[in-house]
């Protein structure tokens, strides 16, 4: 009793140290999707398209950075590594690119505020283009790190779902700092963002930066990377031939597809959403904390229901809540819009997004964990993979949206809402369908590669 307490015990240690290694990006990202577009267009008065086309910036390089990041993860192999660990080599790599980028792209131009607005995108494009390859290395490495940690597939889905509780935690503390801030210093029940709030956005950066940061050092302190189990095969020229394996593997894209498409149902809400609330809705800036902060009270839940799910809940059976959950809230969005929906029930479609679409994200990702399987060797390269399709159709489409926004009307943002977002829930739900039950082998080494068995099947058949 006394060795399986402290086996508990120990594990819980591990998953709330690995949780917090990913605080920093995630408070990051949080200020970037939810408030990049409403900071760069309301406050700082760039036109829409041009900062879309400064968030296709900074997608397009993390989507660049992410394959590129995972093979030199995989393949990192020098004595600082040998002592430290490769992934949480290229971990401290990303950690110190975003915090010194980070801080400049949420202030207004330094020595240049009068410049031309065209001018002034160098200027930010700069840092965002820093930033994103800092954010691409801790995320990849971060996520690479599941395999090496555990073995078992349930636990690797635990420590997926308490990765995703640290998301939540991280944005729901965003947008409370958010609120507090435009609380305390305005009138935001009545005033919507403007100009005059710069300042306060550049205060909400610091004070989320600092604790991300504090969060990095602990994990940098209390995570201890095993070596690989596996080492990469190489061919007689001395290139690695495991990866172009991977990228022969019909399901690797499959399951790509499905990441895709629920990031594309995160990220693309995430971003819309506080638009949606001040053009559409016409709501005060308080709604721009508070809403988002709903639907990252609704992650939470989805987080606790991952943790919580017994080993015959299926991954097929989770995505399928999820989406279901996700695409009654984007109708929602598109069928109603009258007072009482303004004041009460937007709380309460907030709270199914965020439910529906963490439930999708924590499936999508046990997905990609079930596909690197025992080949931690080649994990970073997945991940890269996986987020290079993410970021990529992310940035395109947020890109593609703000190039009409000007003469899109005042329900624009919530058709793009709707269908956009409605229209991914419905591929990945899709995607997910379709997949083999079991296939015949996993991305890289023989065996059965559980997609949708369950863990006891997982465990006698990885034996």
């Amino acid at each position: 009793m006394d060795n399986e307490f402290l086996d508990i015990s120990t594990s819980l240690r591990l998953q709330l140290a690995y949780g917090i290694g990913h605080i920093l990006n995630d408070v990051c990202a949080s200020l970037w999707f939810t408030y990049f577009l409403v900071f760069f267009h309301l406050v700082l008065e760039f036109s829409p398209s041009q900062a879309g086309y400064l968030m296709l910036i900074g997608q397009i390089v993390d989507a660049l950075s992410t394959p590129f990041v995972g093979y030199h993860s995989d393949h990192t192999n020098n004595f600082m590594s040998a002592r430290y660990g490769k992934r949480k080599l290229w971990h401290l790599f990303g950690t110190v690119c975003v915090l010194i980028s980070f801080p400049f792209i949420f202030m207004e131009c330094v020595g240049c505020t009068l410049t031309h607005k065209w001018a002034q995108m160098f200027y930010f494009a700069a840092f965002i283009v820093v930033f994103q390859i800092g954010w691409a290395a801790v995320q990849i490495s971060h996520l690479s790190l599941i395999p090496e940690l555990a073995e078992d597939p349930h636990v690797r889905t635990h420590l997926t779902a308490i990765r995703y509780g640290f998301t939540v935690f991280s944005n729901i503390f965003v947008y409370l700092m958010t609120w507090i801030i435009l609380h305390v210093t305005g009138n935001c029940d009545k005033e919507q963002v403007g100009p005059s709030d710069a300042w306060k956005f550049r205060q909400i950066m610091l004070i989320v930066l600092s604790v991300g940061t504090i969060a990095s050092v602990l994990f940098h302190f209390s995570v201890s990377e095993k070596p690989s189990r596996n080492q990469i095969s190489t061919n007689e020229y001395g290139s690695s031939t495991l990866h172009c394996d991977v990228l022969r593997k019909f399901l690797l894209y499959q399951v790509a597809g499905i990441y895709m498409s629920t990031r594309l149902v995160v990220n693309v809400s995430q971003v819309l959403i506080p638009l949606y609330l001040h053009h559409t809705l016409g709501l005060a800036a308080r709604a721009l904390a508070v809403v988002p902060l709903a639907m990252y009270l609704g992650s939470l839940a989805a987080a606790g229901v991952q943790r919580l799910a017994p080993r015959s809940f299926t991954r097929k059976l989770s995505y399928l809540l999820g989406s279901a959950c996700a695409l009654s809230g984007f109708i929602w969005v598109y069928i109603d819009s009258n007072h009482n929906y303004k004041v009460n029930f937007i709380y309460v479609v907030a709270v199914l997004i965020g439910f529906g679409g963490a439930q999708m994200l924590v499936t999508s990702l046990s997905l990609t964990a079930d596909l690197v399987g025992d080949s931690t060797e080649a994990s970073a390269f997945v991940y890269g993979i996986m987020s290079f399709s993410d970021k990529l159709s992310c940035g395109v489409a947020i890109a593609l949206i703000q190039m009409y926004a000007d003469s899109g009307g005042l329900y624009y943002y919530r058709d793009a809402l709707s269908w956009v977002c409605g229209s991914a829930t419905i591929l990945g739900l899709v995607l997910t369908l379709v997949l083999p039950n079991r296939s015949h082998n996993s991305l890289i080494v023989n065996g059965p590669s559980p997609i949708n068995a369950d863990e006891d099947e997982i465990t006698s058949s990885s034996e």
